[in-house]
């Protein structure tokens, strides 16, 4: 049976991995309107990626015996300055749900349920490849520049993600 400080901490966090799909469904679609279809893609796969992180949750609640309970998801930022504000603020959003990931693992810890440190260890894992990612990124905007060729070239490479 489920600890119910931590199901009622991961009924949290699966609203909070479906805020990061509907975040990163906006960005697409302001890329997707100016023409940046392979940012959209990397963000349409990103937003993909995280609603499954969500599930993820869901079904360990239910595989556990708890109770998933379906919470209301704030309306996400619409607009952005630039590609390299989208992935600055990607990389923002990456660190603040690091910390929560931390937090849940925190209390995991406190209340002794193994099953639930290891299943976070996965997401632990995955938030440090998270975090470099957007950062690489970000480094490339910066070094190739926002304007021309090294843009359309970035959101081709961008738009080869799986």
């Amino acid at each position: 049976m489920m600890n119910k400080k931590l199901e009622d901490a991961i009924n949290e966090q699966i609203k909070n991995e479906f805020y990061s799909a509907y975040l990163y469904l906006s960005m697409a679609a302001q890329a997707e309107s100016t023409n940046l279809k392979g940012t959209a893609h990397w963000l349409k796969t990103q937003a993909n990626e995280e609603f499954g992180h969500g599930m993820k949750f869901y079904d360990f609640i239910n595989d556990r015996g708890g109770r998933v309970l379906v919470k209301a998801i704030d309306q996400p930022e619409t607009e952005f300055k630039s590609v390299l504000d989208m992935f600055e603020k990607t990389l923002e959003h990456e660190q603040k749900v690091t910390a929560m990931i931390n937090n849940l693992y925190e209390i995991a810890l406190k209340e002794k349920d193994y099953p639930t440190q290891i299943m976070l260890q996965w997401f632990i894992d995955e938030q440090v490849e998270e975090e470099k990612n957007a950062g690489v990124i970000i480094a490339t905007i910066k070094m190739a520049g926002e304007k021309g060729q090294a843009l359309i070239v970035l959101d081709h490479e961008l738009g080869k993600r799986e």
